[in-house]
């Protein structure tokens, strides 16, 4: 008898355990999404904000990761000439839910060797040639090219893997642009807008995403974990302490 009481009282024992180290786990993770939130929430606020900043200087552009980090979402207004022959094709990006590429041609900057990339414009797919790439104009000369500052173009997971080559791609990186291209380009990429003079007559659409901050998936994943450790001390509480007690009552 004493046996089957200390049983049962080291199994309650453990249950309890469990059950409060559920409700901690789960209910600290709900926190930390409502952190993550709020932190982008903020990313988000700032960036609103830096797009409204009068034009960034073109002098002022950053040359290194650090300071362009504190430039995204600036606009700029520069004026340099196209490296047609370092257009490349980012393959498998969408705008309004059609296949299609993202077009990037270095800009080589006036009075200097360097170059940054841009973000020219969207243009769909062929879909009854994968390998055929859209006819972009890009005029010799200088052209002036109205955008905003943004991280190089975001990268998508590459099956292929490998060093990547030709003008159709799945990825760019800038230091191995750079070495390809044998021009130093700077860490960072512009993204053009319509209103850009370089953007007339080209074809491409600019209805570029906002940055994606996913704020409404941090929500939730609190919501789901929050509700995972109501159901935990729902169930503890249920199995633990009224039922038992509606068994006594009823015996």
């Amino acid at each position: 008898m004493a046996a089957d009481y200390s049983t049962a009282r080291r199994r309650a024992v453990i249950v309890f355990v469990a059950a409060l180290a559920g409700v901690l786990l789960t209910g600290r993770l709900g926190l930390w999404q409502l952190d993550r939130a709020a932190q982008k929430q903020a990313l988000q606020t700032l960036l609103e904000t830096r797009a409204t900043l009068p034009e960034l200087a073109p002098g002022a552009l950053a040359r290194t990761a650090a300071d362009a980090e504190a430039q995204h979402q600036r606009r700029i207004r520069v004026t340099g000439e196209w490296l047609p022959s370092g257009t490349v094709f980012l393959e498998n990006r969408q705008m309004h839910g059609q296949p299609g590429f993202f077009v990037v041609t270095p800009l080589k900057l006036p009075g200097s060797d360097e170059a940054v990339l841009v973000q020219r414009g969207w243009a769909p797919r062929d879909l009854l040639d994968r390998q055929k790439v859209p006819d972009v104009p890009t005029p010799a000369g200088p052209v002036e090219v109205l955008a905003q500052v943004a991280p190089p173009p975001g990268r998508l997971y590459d099956f292929a893997g490998g060093a990547a080559s030709g003008p159709l791609r799945q990825n760019v990186d800038v230091e191995a642009m750079s070495i390809e291209l044998r021009t130093p380009l700077r860490p960072l990429s512009l993204v053009q807008l319509d209103e850009s003079p370089a953007a007339r007559g080209d074809g491409l659409k600019r209805d570029w995403p906002a940055p994606a901050v996913d704020i409404q998936k941090h929500h939730g994943y609190a919501f789901q974990w929050f509700a995972l450790c109501a159901l935990i001390a729902g169930l503890y509480v249920w199995f633990q302490l009224v039922r038992p007690r509606l068994a006594r009552r009823a015996a």
